[in-house]
């Protein structure tokens, strides 16, 4: 028989507990997992791992609220009575526009609903599982708190998991957090108050594992996961109404009266000059339904219908009909960033190579664009080092770019997958240059090294053996005897001038990785970290971002010409986030960009809020329910213009 799972106070949060802490109050076996009928216990108490679909109305009652208008009440008075006086086509043809006008609205935001409802699919998938010392594959549906899950590269999180094994496993939580690169796991306990982005202890179901392999405990299933929780969020937003609907229920509401005031005086005058009461309530109803503009709410529907497919047409989804109106009385806009104001596709912008500065052109996975030095466009193959350090990057690489459907697609890590473009634009493709120098053996990228080295072969008859090194810069510098200068010679290193290029690259919101090759003897076929702890020649520095989409800049522009105040909430680090927005031109050329972060709206009070969010220009490192709060903050400022 299953026992209670203690539960733990409201204050502890999963990734600050020991990992042996965790599987106690989970009742779990690290090694074994949970036993096949404790597990299925736990299934029937805590239900599968899916979130629960809200219950919505039904269809019937969805279509009835289309005809819950003041205006709508009108037209439907006016048929029933034209139909009393046997005006059967009028009263045809004004049940047809109201009949018309649900039926559009319906349609479409049936077809929104089903679009957003996508959301609670992202953690139907399968899992590995150890239960009862045996490695099993099951539906996700059948995890439960407790569980043992094995993670691989490739993998879609099942549920939210604590971490206990991990080798180099990297995760993209970009989805959930906003985080533009793939974050680095531990199983080191955590501050309590830590954001929900920074911990990396965790996994968390719906995102990506890019890299490496893990073991996580499950803590969290269906509608407790952070993805879950988002998914409610979502359902229970409250609706308000819009500029177009609150001006159509004052002139409805207007117009009813005025129709039945005039009604009745045309009735009262008729009585009081001795005209028969029947012949004046006829005479008074023809005036009520000659009076009701009928083709008023069949002209907004269709307009409205127009506005919402062009939006869809631009990848818009629009809930309901009439939210597409907003857009023309928008004060405030609200946007992530990571794949909205940005392309969500690393790319390499500048290289530092023999003691140079290149940039280079193009955006994203697309292997097209110029590399530029002293702002000309050159041949890389007059350029050695560069060359050399653009082909340490294709070969101390694990990551494949396909081509799909005319798109360049990514397997494996958006990092890796940016040095293969940066080196593409030179010539240098990946099939190509890996079959010029095999691979023989490597050392894999692991977060404690912060490296990756690769062994590689070449040479007419093979015999050759060249060593490429890639990582963090502090730790490749330090194992640099001399660098190559600009002609592919060996020159004297400048440590200093290569850590100033570093900062000027940092500030410039770019992560910077650093490249090392070494001439191996030739009977060398494995490959040992002794083998690189020294001795390399420095090659140089690439240094890439998200870049914001080139639509962006002209929309932010746009915006802020039509008094529109545009404003970033994203999960991703304040440094970043301020970058981009500084290139994107979110504030007033000059201006200082205004940033607060998701800790520091945790010690806001909602009074305070509204004030703060107002004079903000970014958000930064927030979590989902931050979000809303905020856009319920910032409502004030919409709903009070006229």
């Amino acid at each position: 028989m299953m026992t209670e799972i203690p539960t733990v106070g409201k204050d502890a949060r999963w990734h600050h507990l020991e990992v042996s802490e965790a599987a106690r109050l989970l009742q779990s076996d690290l090694r074994h997992g949970l036993a096949a009928d404790e597990a299925a216990a736990r299934l029937e108490k805590y239900g599968p791992n899916a979130v629960t679909a809200r219950p919505g109305k039904p269809a019937w009652f969805r279509f009835l609220l289309q005809l819950h208008q003041p205006l709508i009440y009108i037209l439907l008075a006016a048929t029933a009575v034209t139909a009393a006086l046997a005006e059967w086509v009028d009263s045809g043809v004004i049940f047809g526009v109201v009949l018309v006008n649900a039926v559009v609205g319906f349609i479409q935001e049936n077809r929104a609903e089903k679009a957003i409802e996508a959301l609670t699919r992202l953690v139907t998938t399968e899992a590995t599982v150890r239960r009862s010392g045996r490695k099993l594959r099951i539906p996700s549906s059948e995890l439960v708190p407790g569980d043992v899950v094995l993670l691989q590269a490739g993998d879609r999180v099942p549920a939210d998991l604590r971490l206990f094994e991990t080798r180099n496993l990297h995760c993209d939580e970009s989805a959930l957090t906003g985080e533009s690169l793939p974050v680095a796991k531990t199983t080191e306990p955590l501050d309590h108050d830590i954001a929900l982005a920074d911990r990396k202890n965790q996994a968390f179901a719906g995102t990506l594992v890019t890299a490496g392999q893990a073991a996580g405990l499950v803590w969290a299933t269906g509608d407790r996961t952070e993805t879950g929780r988002i998914a409610w969020l979502i359902a229970e937003a409250v609706e308000i109404s819009t500029p177009l609907t609150r001006k159509i229920a004052r002139f409805s509401k207007l117009l009813l009266w005025v129709i039945l005031a005039l009604a009745g005086l045309t009735f009262v005058v008729g009585v009081v000059r001795g005209e028969g009461a029947v012949d004046m309530f006829m005479a008074a109803v023809a005036l009520a339904v000659g009076a009701i503009p009928e083709g008023l709410p069949a002209a907004v529907t269709i307009v409205l219908a127009a506005g919402v497919s062009r939006m869809a047409a631009r990848r818009a989804i629009i809930r309901k009909l009439p939210a597409v109106e907003t857009l023309g009385s928008t004060t405030v806009i609200c946007s992530d960033k990571t794949g909205t104001l940005t392309e969500n596709q690393m790319t390499v912008q500048a290289i530092h190579a023999g003691g140079r500065n290149y940039q280079v052109g193009g955006g994203g996975y697309h292997p097209e664009g110029d590399i530029i030095y002293q702002n000309k466009t050159i041949d890389a193959a007059a350029h050695p080092a560069l060359l050399e350090c653009l082909r340490a990057g294709v070969l101390c690489n694990d990551a494949e770019l396909v081509l799909e459907d005319g798109r360049h697609r990514i397997q494996g890590d958006p990092t890796e997958a940016a040095l293969l473009v940066s080196a593409a634009k030179a010539g240098l493709l990946h099939a190509e240059t890996t079959e010029e120098a095999p691979l023989i053996d490597m050392i894999p990228f692991e977060s404690e090294h912060m490296f990756r080295a690769t062994l590689h072969g070449g040479g007419d008859d093979g015999s050759k053996r060249v060593i490429y090194k890639v990582g963090a810069v502090e730790r490749l510098l330090e194992r640099c005897d001399d660098m190559l200068g600009a002609d592919g010679n060996p020159v004297p290193l400048d440590r200093e001038a290569v850590r100033d290029e570093v900062e000027s690259m940092a500030s410039q919101g770019l992560r910077v990785l650093a490249f090392a090759r070494l001439h191996a003897p030739p009977d060398q076929d494995t490959l040992e970290h002794e083998h690189v702890r020294g001795g390399l020649t420095f090659l140089g520095l690439q240094g890439m971002i998200d870049p914001p989409r080139k639509e962006v800049i002209q929309a932010v522009a746009d915006c802020r010409r039509a008094g529109i105040t545009v404003k970033m909430i994203t999960g991703d680090h304040a440094a970043t986030a301020k970058v981009i927005a500084a290139r994107i031109g979110l504030v007033a050329d000059g201006g200082k960009i205004r940033c607060l972060t998701g800790r520091e709206l945790e010690k806001t009070s909602d009074g305070d809020l509204p004030a703060l969010a107002a004079e903000t220009d970014v958000f930064a490192r927030v979590a989902p329910e931050q979000k809303l709060r905020l856009v319920k903050a910032l409502r004030p400022m919409a709903t009070s213009s006229p």
